[in-house]
């Protein structure tokens, strides 16, 4: 998911990591193998004057399943649930309207968890980039995908 997100102009940063848990500072394996209750997440830093939180909803959406409980792709586990966790209560209409969109489209509920980010842990370093460091690493997310992102909001050429 973060390699997808950075195809996105206005994306200026990324981080992989944890959120919404139980535990100090989780580990990797902590969050697999243990009742932490910290979702895989990736923390976006976006320019709102270049990329809009409804084109970010809407293209999150189209690299997920949201009817899937606990799993995206071939990896499964409380920590794969998908979700929205916001900071600012000024953007919880437009992920609302932007779930009610989606759930329209959809016969099974949408099951994206929609929450305040309580809080987030950066992931181990082997975590970030990782599609970058590793090429041939698994990654859900159909590659056209990736081409579709980097178009959806590109800037004009001058």
């Amino acid at each position: 998911m973060e390699h997808f997100l950075k195809q996105i102009n206005g994306v200026e940063k990324t981080e992989v990591g944890y959120a919404n848990g139980r535990t100090p500072n989780p580990t990797y394996r902590q969050v697999c193998d243990d009742d932490t209750g910290y979702a895989e997440t990736v923390h976006v830093f976006y320019d709102p004057q270049v990329l809009s939180l409804s084109l970010l909803l809407e293209l999150y959406f189209k690299a997920i399943d949201p009817t899937s409980v606990e799993r995206q792709g071939g990896d499964s586990g409380n920590q794969y649930r998908t979700g929205i966790y916001y900071v600012c209560a000024e953007d919880l209409p437009v992920i609302e309207t932007m779930m009610e969109e989606v759930a329209k489209q959809y016969i099974d509920p949408i099951v994206v968890e929609v929450m305040h980010l309580q809080n987030f842990y950066l992931a181990e370093e082997f975590h970030q980039d990782y599609l970058i460091n590793n090429p041939t690493g698994y990654c859900h997310i159909d590659p056209q995908l990736f081409e579709m992102a980097r178009r959806a909001n590109a800037s004009p050429k001058k």
